[in-house]
């Protein structure tokens, strides 16, 4: 897939809005499954996909970032300031650090807890956790801290491309959206 003149690959634009469709799934499964006085067979549906699409995210992100190092991503504009340059790396490697280390703390609190991961089960990938009450409720709170700053930081990251759109109308929005095709200028 060829990059566009001054915009990313179709490659990096699909790992982008894929990656994001399926974070957008996550966040409302991941609240609804804990809630009170949920049914247990949507409970347990929402937890079975949860836990296995949390793996798919990491497989995804791992990909994405091994294409983006071989890739990189287009300039920014000659006139962003050197504080927004600093902001932008700085919440793009948060962002990444959190989509992996999310998928990474449910996988330990899962299999520390005891629970299966039926997406790893069925290809008889074992546990690489010991079984410990301790372990699994130390991941969890790193799994629940993690989601509220992953929340935070997709915020910023919505925020910062609404401001290159509608404030600064540059190409940084642009270079990005729409998902699969760039629309003339």
């Amino acid at each position: 897939m060829d990059r566009h003149d001054d915009g990313y690959s179709a490659t990096a634009r699909l790992f982008h809005w894929g990656i994001a469709l399926i974070v957008f799934l996550m966040i409302p499964a991941g609240v609804i499954m804990i809630r009170a006085g949920v049914s247990r067979p949507l409970q347990d549906s929402l937890f079975i996909f949860h836990k296995n699409t949390g793996l798919i995210i990491f497989i995804l992100v791992a990909l994405r970032l091994a294409y983006r190092w071989r890739h990189p991503p287009p300039a920014l504009p000659a006139d962003i300031p050197g504080w927004q340059r600093l902001a932008a790396r700085t919440s793009h490697a948060a962002l990444y650090l959190l989509l992996f280390l999310m998928p990474i703390a449910g996988y330990v609190r899962v299999r520390a807890g005891g629970f299966p991961i039926e997406g790893l089960d069925a290809m008889s990938i074992g546990t690489m956790v010991p079984r410990s009450d301790a372990l699994a409720e130390t991941a969890a709170m790193v799994h629940y801290f993690g989601a509220i700053a992953l929340g935070a930081i997709i915020l910023v990251h919505m925020s910062a491309a609404a401001f290159h759109a509608v404030i600064r109308r540059d190409e940084v929005f642009w270079n990005m959206w729409p998902p699969f095709k760039r629309l003339p200028k």
